[in-house]
């Protein structure tokens, strides 16, 4: 359809439905508060969200008036979700970072099915999936872990230790990947005995924890920015530099 989304969480929510090719808005419809992750599944043609604040997924087809159209009654996740993956067949896996699970929702009954609990890691941000391979993979922050998950049937496969401040991940063929605000990015390959463990560690810039990979090259793109040092004492985020946005590319 040659349209884009975007969330944005602020106030009571909402999505941007603009043109890919002019980069025209389209419109902007109504969401629910804290609407943030986004995709799209082929399976049963729908843009799939996640709201954290409002512990649920919502969910609408693509084709939707970007002027006057209304969401689907949102599904109730009891949870906070941070970000999902679709297997194309019906299911969507959400991350509850609060509750240190996965719920596994069935499209077609629109409830949640199953609650796999990601320990031994905690705090699940990213998620990424291979639908050949069957596998979930989960970036976590708390301990700092990406856990390698079985979409049969929830069992932990492999839990690897990755750098802190994990965001996305992502699966491109045999690899998979973990980006982290430390500035690493973790190469995650399948060993001939069928585990996974992390093959490298790239680094690449503090701030860097969200990326995309082109599917054909196989480059990956990281955003980031130049950070003021911390003053002593000081917690929360680290203010940045003005001026200063940029994006990494990594490649083979």
């Amino acid at each position: 359809m040659n349209r884009g989304f975007i969330t944005d969480g602020g106030g009571n929510g909402s999505i941007t439905i603009f043109d890919l090719k002019a980069n025209a808005v389209l419109g902007v419809i109504t969401a629910l508060p804290d609407a943030d992750g986004i995709i799209y599944d082929e399976g049963t043609d729908r843009i799939l969200v996640s709201a954290g604040d409002s512990n649920s997924l919502i969910t609408f087809k693509p084709d939707i008036d970007p002027k006057s159209g209304k969401i689907e009654a949102p599904i109730a996740l009891g949870g906070a979700p941070e970000f999902l993956a679709a297997d194309d067949a019906g299911k969507v896996y959400v991350n509850l970072k609060d509750k240190d699970v996965v719920a596994v929702v069935d499209l077609k009954t629109r409830k949640v099915i199953a609650r796999w609990p990601v320990s031994p890691g905690g705090s699940p941000v990213g998620m990424a999936i291979n639908t050949k391979g069957h596998t979930l993979f989960i970036g976590c922050r708390k301990p700092q872990k990406m856990i390698v998950m079985s979409t049969e049937n929830g069992r932990v496969l492999n839990d690897l230790s990755i750098g802190s401040g994990v965001d996305a991940t992502s699966v491109r063929g045999s690899e998979a990947f973990a980006s982290c605000g430390d500035g690493t990015l973790a190469v995650i390959s399948q060993s001939s005995d069928g585990k996974y463990e992390v093959a490298q560690s790239v680094q690449t810039a503090r701030g860097a924890k969200t990326m995309g990979i082109d599917g054909t090259t196989g480059k990956i793109y990281l955003p980031t920015m130049d950070f003021e040092d911390a003053k002593p004492g000081a917690s929360g985020r680290p203010k940045a530099k003005p001026g200063t946005f940029k994006i990494l590319v990594v490649s083979h």
